[in-house]
């Protein structure tokens, strides 16, 4: 852990433990985190299967930067899960839906992608930090939406945690 807080001191990201150049960590967070398996299905109504689920979930990209800060047309729901739940996700989905490229999209990660996470109008969303890296790894549109939000929590407007 202090190897790795040097380097971002090196990186002139933190200063000790606090973070003097947010969107600069952001970037470097992109550049080295690892992509999550994805798997994809055709839902009709995604929110109601996630009020319904009593699996782990945490919302992000387009659906969760609606709920927190409604500039983007929701028009995927995109989910981090935990890989010992993709079966029981896969058995939710195809019981109304349709397996292959749609609207809504599982990401398979580690229980890592929950902390921090946060409720929303009664949804479970990714922390803040890991919204915004998530936009700016999902690219057009969702890169502005990301650069906004980064905007926000600069000016303390919106919380990262």
């Amino acid at each position: 852990m202090h190897e790795f807080l040097r380097k971002l001191e090196t990186l002139t990201l933190i200063d000790g433990t606090k973070v003097t150049n947010y969107p600069g960590l952001m970037q470097y967070w992109l550049q080295v985190k690892t992509k999550a398996e994805k798997k994809e299905y055709m839902h009709k109504d995604p929110l109601s299967l996630l009020n319904k689920a009593e699996l782990p979930y945490a919302l992000t990209t387009y659906q969760a930067e609606n709920l927190v800060q409604h500039y983007l047309f929701p028009s995927r729901t995109d989910l981090y899960i935990e890989r010992k739940d993709a079966q029981e996700w896969h058995k939710l989905l195809t019981a109304e839906g349709l397996v292959g490229k749609g609207n809504v999209r599982l990401l398979i990660a580690d229980s890592h992608h929950f902390y921090g996470s946060f409720k929303r109008q009664n949804c479970n969303v990714v922390c803040i930090p890991q919204l915004i890296v998530d936009l700016l790894q999902e690219g057009g549109v969702c890169t502005e939406a990301a650069e906004k939000l980064l905007q926000k929590v600069e000016q303390h407007v919106i919380s990262t945690q």
